[in-house]
């Protein structure tokens, strides 16, 4: 087992309404010292939805990614609000990008999203059990619903608009669930 590096110092580098860029100097078990800057998110966690319109097909989103400028196929995620639970969190933003709500939620998984640079990471949650319901969203565009079939996920990983890795690792895990060889907790 590795003994974890000893943190000398901390300092905020920088600050905007999503993040803190921290530097932390480090003291490795033999010795050797480095400063490490990361992101620190400023809010409650995230959750990445895997929903279940029916038993062969999930719900995807195409929106604006200002990271890549460009559309991307991708699920349906976002912030957890401040005292918002996990459940509450994923129902809302479902009926927030896909106009539904759901009746079972099952987390599976949360995820680092680049531990060498990134403090926060986002929970995988497979949603059942769907009904129609929409609320308001933040986002600045209406987001499209496109329905795929699971077993047609090869393809869309190999379209040039399915490039975010955390939703790849939500699908690969949600069919391993959803073959028996994986297990979640029911979110209560």
């Amino acid at each position: 087992m590795h003994k974890k590096p000893q943190i000398l110092q901390r300092h905020l580098v920088a600050q905007s309404r999503l993040f803190r860029v921290e530097s932390f100097d480090l003291r490795f078990s033999n010795g050797v010292e480095r400063t490490y800057e990361r992101l620190m998110p400023g809010g409650s966690g995230a959750v990445m939805l895997v929903a279940l319109l029916d038993n062969d097909t999930i719900a995807l989103i195409r929106e604006y990614g200002g990271g890549i400028e460009d559309y991307t196929l991708t699920l349906p995620k976002g912030a957890i609000d401040l005292g918002e639970s996990l459940r509450d969190a994923c129902n809302r933003e479902l009926q927030e990008e896909i106009g539904y709500g759901a009746r079972e939620f099952i987390h599976l998984k949360k995820l680092s999203l680049s531990p060498s640079y990134m403090s926060g990471g986002i929970d995988v949650v497979v949603a059942r059990d769907l009904y129609e319901s929409k609320l308001e969203g933040d986002e600045p565009e209406p987001l499209e619903l496109v329905p795929w079939k699971l077993n047609n996920l090869h393809e869309l990983y190999s379209r040039e608009d399915c490039t975010e890795g955390r939703a790849i690792a939500a699908l690969a895990l949600a069919q391993e669930f959803l073959a028996g060889r994986f297990d979640g907790e029911v979110l209560a």
